[in-house]
């Protein structure tokens, strides 16, 4: 299968579609796609690289379902993982992504799509190669508190930690941050974030580097994006202490809404206090502050 794809899909209920949506980009996938049928769960089609397993795919998919059922959500179906042909998965992808509008200032577009909205400053991402389009509700959420944060006063850089697309790097240099360290630890996401960072003219703005959120050597920033899982924040809590200057904001993406509270307390233990927080379809970002 290694020329093809795997499609894999399952159906969600609605009130774990977007944690299962989530935890697909993470296993791997090129794209994942929801399809909403009247008066049905959701559906959900994630495709796979072909040199990936099937059954460990599977497998995984229903091990995260008995997770949820354990934490007393209604677990999804069990998955169904089938040969997928290339064609197929270009036209799946496509139709699903349109230019989307976030916050006031934002709009994300595909290549493809040459729609622009006066007012608005475009995003270019290619959704085919890394997480991070704005569709999902942990992208959406930091880049609304982005734009939220650099309106009275633009930070002079920024370090975006799990970079995947490059979405919230390119997006602050498009709202007039000066440069961003843009890291993620798995480098077909950091030439994803190279190639994106390309496609809207500000490649020289931002340096991709490939390392762990934690072993990254920087000076500290005024400002620090990381839409990761709540674990990874769990674990990173010293080294955000690190990365983000004195009176420097930390934007926190990946919680669902349970999650955040064990977030926050954690980062509280590292000198970090509550400064503002959003909720998208089930999942927040929040936004900390660096006490001197």
């Amino acid at each position: 299968m290694s020329g093809d794809y795997w499609e894999l899909a399952v159906h969600a209920p609605d009130e774990v579609a977007e944690a299962l949506t989530n935890f697909l980009w993470e296993l791997g996938a090129l794209g994942v796609v929801e399809e909403q049928v009247a008066g049905g769960a959701p559906t959900l089609r994630a495709f796979f690289p072909g040199h990936s397993e099937a059954s460990t795919l599977a497998a995984r998919v229903s091990t995260y379902a008995d997770g949820l059922r354990a934490l007393g959500f209604a677990a999804p179906d069990a998955p169904t993982v089938a040969p997928l042909a290339d064609a197929n998965w270009g036209e799946a992808w496509r139709a699903h992504f349109r230019p989307l509008p976030i916050g006031t200032r934002l709009l994300v577009v595909p290549p493809w799509e040459s729609a622009r909205e006066p007012g608005r400053l475009t995003v270019i991402i290619e959704p085919a190669r890394a997480f991070g389009t704005g569709h999902h509700g942990t992208t959406a959420g930091c880049l609304i508190q982005l734009e939220k944060i650099v309106a009275p006063e633009t930070p002079s850089s920024a370090m975006d930690l799990g970079t995947g697309s490059g979405i919230l790097a390119i997006a602050a240099v498009r709202l007039g941050v000066a440069r961003v360290l843009a890291v993620d630890e798995d480098p077909d996401a950091v030439r994803a974030a190279e190639a994106n960072a390309a496609l809207n003219g500000v490649a020289e703005r931002i340096t991709c580097r490939v390392s762990d959120a934690a072993a990254v050597v920087s000076e500290p920033a005024p400002l620090v994006l990381a839409n990761l899982l709540s674990a990874a924040h769990l674990r990173l809590a010293p080294s955000y202490r690190r990365h983000v200057a004195v009176n420097g904001r930390l934007v926190l993406g990946g919680l669902l809404d349970a999650e955040a509270a064990t977030v926050e307390a954690e980062l509280g233990r590292h000198g970090f206090v509550g400064d503002d927080v959003t909720s998208i379809e089930g999942w927040t970002t929040l936004v900390l502050r660096r006490a001197g």
